[in-house]
């Protein structure tokens, strides 16, 4: 008896996925974002463009899973140390903007959302979005250590644009300061009135 679970025609090839995200990654270095295309990733990684789009609708959503698969849980799992998970946090969340490739794609993803007619579905932010592995953390801190009038999206959108300074601003001076007192001044916004 035939397995009923196996779809018919020839199995997926895993690799195509892998190519195209690595050759991505390398034409955002190389050339930079507006050179970064189907066809010049296609041509790159020796996928045929109709298996790229068969995978990603669109050239933006094939540069953001390249650049911006999101962060690792588990380097941002959070221990109930408000402090320490912070520092954490925000090391993997400065890793994943400093990556040559996150870099060269950054500002190009900014100035395409902020111009699109197009409304991209919550779910597309959050796949790319450290958001909800910040407010993981808020909700394992100890209790009374976050005030609860602080509004969670605020204080991440304050993180965001720390992190967006240190990795996108080359001559920004946050960028010699050290991560200790970005840790400081988020526990402060985040800290209940005494």
């Amino acid at each position: 008896m035939a397995d009923q679970s196996r779809r018919p025609g020839r199995p997926r090839d895993t690799s195509i996925s892998e190519r195209a995200l690595a050759a991505t990654r390398d034409l955002l270095v190389e050339r930079g974002f507006d050179a970064t295309t189907i066809q010049a990733v296609a041509e790159r990684s020796g996928v045929h463009a109709s298996a790229i789009y068969r995978r990603w609708p669109s050239r933006i959503e094939l540069i953001e899973e390249a650049t911006f698969p999101g962060l690792s849980a588990p380097s941002v799992q959070p221990t109930g140390d408000l402090r320490r998970d912070l520092r954490r946090f925000l090391r993997a969340y400065l890793a994943a903007f400093s990556a040559p490739a996150s870099r060269a794609a950054a500002a190009g993803l900014i100035a395409h959302h902020r111009t699109s007619s197009r409304p991209h579905p919550p779910a597309l932010y959050m796949r790319v979005s450290a958001r909800p592995q910040f407010q993981d953390i808020l909700r394992a801190a100890p209790p009374g250590s976050v005030d609860p009038a602080v509004d969670p999206d605020d204080v991440f959108d304050m993180l965001l644009g720390a992190v967006l300074a240190r990795t996108l601003l080359p001559a920004a001076p946050a960028q010699q300061r050290p991560i200790e007192r970005t840790v400081d001044m988020i526990l402060r916004l985040l800290r209940p009135p005494e």
